[in-house]
């Protein structure tokens, strides 16, 4: 019983601290939509596509969910990532079209830095720390990666200064850059070779970076919001990473937001904007019910498969209104 109070106590003083460090917050409408198109007459299709979750830093409600196949809600094991699942043993259309309205209050997040209560240090449990320090099928943590950091962290003590470090060499070498070939797959090997790419690659190359320092880090996706629009379409996803250390817990991070606005380098560095919305963790992801395919190197668009084999034809709509805009709309 004592222990039972002492980590109530703990969850009280931590969400105390999350909330006062919640400078600022986005309240929003996101519209998340998509057509399967060209469908072949009677194929066994299955389709799963990511369900957005509240946390400490965003509460989310879905406000309508809908499609031209039944739904149903999952949790895949490793992550806990939620999702919708939709599946026919005969397709009898030629087109599926799925839509969810999420109704979404995004906190700022800032860690470092503040004027807070000191907490005791965090461990994480050995599972956790175990699956944040392993490798991920395109995020090596031994050979270059693992060379790269021993050089960056050279007379660096503690974690946090490691980090650090690792940080400021993603910022200083890498560029943000989607030309070419190799980009957006979050590929480290290609990240040290072209020193190039999107926001995929550069937590990447640090995930991969501080794994193999033993520091715990982890990767999130979702997607932006423009600080200068109140309503838009979204072209594509975002992502960013955190990182474990003991005197802070999780500690946030966006190289690729640093990079396209240096200004705020330091403030990324502990931090995540309210500009944005996250809907899954992790890499080399097994959905419920299992697909047929590979496990998916991130999941934040719908995954189709067509008699076992993974379906591309897909069309996309990603929009978001802010709250007042929202509700001028509807009037």
């Amino acid at each position: 019983m004592r222990r039972y109070f002492s980590w109530i106590s703990f969850i009280f003083v931590l969400t105390s601290v999350v909330q006062s460090s919640a400078q600022d917050s986005r309240h929003f409408t996101f519209h998340y939509g998509f057509t399967v198109k060209n469908v072949p007459p009677n194929q066994k299709i299955r389709i799963w596509f990511p369900m957005a979750h509240s946390d400490l830093f965003q509460e989310v409600r879905i406000i309508s969910a809908s499609g031209d196949l039944p739904l149903k809600k999952t949790r895949e094991s490793r992550f806990g990532n939620e999702a919708f699942y939709a599946e026919a043993s005969k397709a009898k259309k030629d087109e599926f079209h799925f839509e969810v309205i999420y109704d979404v209050v995004r906190h700022e997040r800032l860690t470092l830095g503040l004027n807070t209560p000191h907490l005791e240090p965090v461990q994480l449990n050995a599972k956790d720390r175990k699956e944040y320090l392993a490798p991920d099928a395109l995020v090596p943590t031994t050979g270059l990666p693992a060379d790269l950091a021993a050089k960056v962290v050279a007379g660096k003590s503690t974690q946090l200064q490691k980090a650090r470090a690792i940080y400021d060499y993603v910022f200083e070498n890498m560029r943000y850059d989607k030309t070419g070939t190799g980009w957006g797959r979050g590929d480290v090997l290609y990240a040290c070779d072209a020193k190039k790419g999107n926001c995929t690659d550069f937590h990447s190359l640090f995930i991969a970076m501080a794994r193999s320092q033993g520091i715990p880090s982890r990767f999130e996706i979702g997607f932006p919001l423009p600080p200068d629009k109140h309503s838009s379409d979204i072209a594509g996803y975002h992502c960013w990473a955190e990182f474990f250390e003991p005197d802070h817990g999780w500690v946030p991070i966006d190289i690729s937001e640093a990079w396209k606005h240096p200004e705020k380098k330091d403030y990324f560095f502990g931090a995540h904007d309210d500009n944005r919305f996250q809907f899954t963790i992790g890499r080399d992801l097994e959905l419920n019910p299992k697909q047929d395919g590979k496990p998916l190197n991130y999941f934040v668009y719908p995954y189709v498969e067509m008699d076992g084999k993974q379906y591309e034809n897909i069309s996309t709509s990603f929009s978001f209104a802010d709250e007042d805009v929202a509700k001028t709309a509807m009037q």
